[in-house]
């Protein structure tokens, strides 16, 4: 299978192998499984914490989609991110990471694994000559999101993965804002890519999920040993949904990019608005990047409104289509003041230097009417 949305419509959906014939895949809500004999006791499907045929045909999917052999489903993004650092790492390693990181991240890094002796060096990955430098020799892994939450920057994922094997690092890309629609690290080099399918991939706001995938089975083992004995599982119910949703994973990701692209010419074009971040303008200063190693440029912008953080309050309190909301990636929009919201944990001094300051507006722009959410953006930009 090629296409993405025949892969995600029919991988691990096979009405023949299932007891009654159904079409979609039923939810083995089962928590054990019982056996003929005390031979068999280790064969097949033993205990959903370890696996599940509901959650085993959502990895197969996930998998598929990332171009990779091994996907885990998890119970959240962050407790996929957790497990992985469980299972690579130990105390005194070192991480390269992107400087600008989705809030949860930074703060695991900092306010939980920093107690267990993991440190963490932050870089503007744009510049592959600053992820070069700050490798050491205690580095095990450089930590990427590409685009970035909530700056929309890049990182050549080809580029510094090839440094990072020469190196002997793991290369992690966060895929959550382009998605396997829009991009596939592990084709250009990356050694483990991580989602919160809360976002796209589940695409209806309705679920909490995280995935791992990668490519060698001695980092699926591993991974796969820490998500058992932690219990930080997909539940079948919540992998069920996560199917459903990723049926119309590339359908979807193709209005939220028209309707983002939409968006981002017109506040490019308003006077008020003082910049805009989206990878699919010509004005973004990565767009030839954006090109190289996407396919496309996914829903997610960001801009800064003239004038002091009142502003950008007055604007998100002010709209009727975009609900006011932290997360991302679902059919509806949502808007979000990041340096208050999503970012907050981030101190304001890191968060000023990085670039997030208090007038930046972050959009996930959803798959209604495009002429509709316009109208409400102009409508509120005019109250200013």
């Amino acid at each position: 299978m090629k296409g993405k949305s025949t892969i995600a419509i029919r991988i691990g959906e096979n009405h023949r192998e299932f007891q009654h014939g159904d079409v979609v895949v039923p939810i083995h809500l089962s928590t054990t499984f019982g056996k003929e004999s005390i031979t068999e006791i280790e064969k097949g499907y033993v205990y959903s914490r370890t696996s599940n045929p509901t959650r085993t045909v959502l990895e197969k999917k996930l998998a598929a989609l990332e171009k990779g052999k091994y996907a885990l489903a998890f119970s959240s993004g962050m407790a996929a991110i957790t497990s992985v650092l469980l299972s690579l790492l130990k105390k005194g390693d070192h991480i390269v990471a992107f400087d600008d990181l989705y809030g949860g991240t930074r703060r695991l890094f900092e306010k939980v694994f920093n107690r267990y002796g993991l440190k963490v060096s932050y870089v503007d990955a744009r510049f592959t000559s600053k992820v070069i430098e700050a490798i050491r020799q205690d580095t095990k892994m450089i930590w990427l999101e590409t685009p970035t939450n909530p700056l929309m920057k890049l990182a050549d994922i080809k580029e510094i993965a090839s440094i990072a094997r020469e190196n002997n690092v793991l290369t992690i890309v966060d895929n959550t804002f382009a998605t396997p629609i829009f991009q596939n690290p592990l084709e250009l080099g990356a050694d483990i890519v991580v989602h919160s399918v809360t976002k796209y991939i589940g695409g209806h706001s309705d679920v909490v999920g995280g995935a791992v995938i990668v490519n060698k089975r001695e980092l699926y083992e591993k991974i796969s040993f820490v998500q058992n004995a932690a219990g930080a599982i997909l539940s079948p119910f919540d992998s069920w949904l996560v199917i459903r949703g990723i049926k119309t994973l590339e359908i979807r990701m193709k209005r939220h990019e028209e309707n983002a692209m939409a968006i981002a010419e017109f506040l490019e074009n308003h006077e008020k608005i003082k910049k805009v971040l989206y990878p699919g303008l010509k004005t973004h200063p990565q767009y030839p990047l954006a090109k190289k190693q996407m396919k496309g440029y996914g829903g997610m912008l960001s801009f800064e409104l003239k004038g002091t953080g009142k502003n950008a309050i007055k604007f998100v309190e002010c709209l009727k289509l975009f609900t006011l909301a932290e997360s991302l990636g679902g059919v509806e929009s949502l808007i979000e003041i990041p340096a208050m919201m999503t970012h907050a944990s981030i101190p304001e001094e890191e968060r000023e230097k990085i670039g997030i300051t208090n007038t930046l507006v972050r959009m996930s722009v959803g798959i209604e009417n495009k002429e509709d959410l316009l109208e409400d953006i102009n409508r509120c930009l005019n109250t200013l």
